[in-house]
């Protein structure tokens, strides 16, 4: 079962710092809403799926990791296509297509604690004006990526459990549990941060505020 976004290796993707990372990342979002051409986005979409393979995933392990994702955006698609031309449709879903596996590629080559280091230090100035309690922003950035695998293995669980006991599986008998599940371990990983004072302490380092471990 995936227990975490990150993958080991020596790529040149995952020598580049996580601060370079996430500020790509961030300009190529914005770069990527200005951009109209079908080819030009094609282009940038191949880009960004070499770049997600360079972090030694293998194309079909890449791919599950992405399908709960990948079969959302094709509804999309298809919805789309009653209101808008074709055009306007390829060009909003390689835009996403685009953004889909670029973050992809630095979830996979950006160890989390790293990641929550620099949003921490970014967020610094909003702690000093009392918006932000310190560390909370890196801390939540870093629950939301840890949840993404254990949602993912829970939902193969009650799968294989529905197809063990020859149930059809359906969207509304899983959601259910998936929910109630998920909520509570919520919960649990609350009450854990509570527990430690994690919340309390803004010079607590990355490494020990770690959802993974």
């Amino acid at each position: 079962m995936l227990t975490s976004l990150h993958i080991e290796g020596r790529s040149p993707l995952h020598r580049l710092g996580a601060g370079l990372k996430l500020g790509g990342l961030a300009l190529a979002s914005i770069g990527l809403f200005w951009v109209t051409s079908t080819p030009v986005l094609l282009l940038c979409f191949a880009l960004s799926v070499l770049s997600y393979l360079s972090s030694g995933i293998g194309l079909v392990a890449g791919l599950r990791r992405l399908l709960p994702l990948l079969l959302s955006l094709a509804f999309l698609t298809l919805f789309n296509f009653f209101f808008l031309p074709a055009h306007e449709v390829a060009v909003l879903v390689l835009r996403i297509l685009a953004l889909v596996f670029c973050a992809s590629a630095v979830t996979a080559t950006t160890p989390l604690g790293e990641m929550m280091t620099v949003v921490d230090r970014l967020t610094r100035p909003l702690e000093r004006l009392g918006v932000l309690r310190p560390g909370d922003a890196g801390l939540a950035l870093g629950l939301c990526l840890r949840f993404v695998p254990d949602i993912l293995g829970r939902y193969q669980t009650l799968r294989e459990a529905h197809r063990a006991r020859g149930l059809k599986l359906r969207l509304a008998t899983l959601l259910c549990p998936l929910t109630i599940l998920t909520l509570k371990q919520a919960d649990e990983v609350a009450m854990a941060i509570d527990a430690r004072g994690l919340r309390r302490s803004g010079s607590t380092s990355s490494t020990q505020r770690d959802p993974v471990q």
